[in-house]
């Protein structure tokens, strides 16, 4: 195994574990959806932003899963792991283009693909039906809380210069 792919592996996982924990530690109940709002996303784009899209979304939806499977929301395991790491994908995918307003364009693309994900699956695969809607603001306010503090973190990873070696050895 190259020190290129330990390193992507251990950049992944690190990012997992860091998504779970953001997850997890800040969780603010959502009323009427049993759910609650929470800052993994910003976490989630900060990986977007920093790390190859395939281990940005590999972080993102193994670290959120992990948050609903040890905080008991069992039914919403695979809908996160995918969603999660879908949106994060696009995020990641669209940050590598060159235009200026890629990183914001990434992050609302991200969320609001994260929105209309969690829309289908409680309305088709968990049953919700149109009470599924009643989550909709909820999560686009998370996602706004995301797209600020993804925004608002990842200058402060970049701007290390360790971090930015270690950065440019995944590529």
């Amino acid at each position: 195994m190259s020190s290129c792919s330990t390193l992507r592996i251990i950049l992944t996982a690190m990012f997992a574990a860091l998504i779970c924990v953001a997850t997890m530690f800040i969780r603010i109940p959502t009323p009427g959806t049993g759910g609650y709002a929470n800052a993994g996303d910003g976490l989630m784009l900060t990986a977007a932003f920093l790390l190859p899209p395939g281990c940005a979304a590999i972080a993102a939806g193994v670290g959120s899963m992990l948050s609903d499977l040890l905080a008991g929301y069992m039914s919403y395991v695979p809908g996160t792991l995918v969603i999660k790491g879908a949106a994060t994908l696009i995020a990641a995918l669209i940050c590598r283009r060159s235009f200026r307003f890629s990183r914001l364009t990434g992050a609302i693309l991200c969320e609001l693909f994260m929105v209309a994900g969690y829309l289908l699956y409680e309305s088709l695969l968990l049953s919700y039906g149109v009470g599924a809607l009643a989550s909709v603001p909820a999560n686009l306010a998370q996602g706004a809380v995301g797209v600020v503090i993804g925004m608002a973190l990842t200058p402060f990873f970049t701007r290390s210069r360790d971090i930015t070696e270690l950065l440019k050895k995944m590529e």
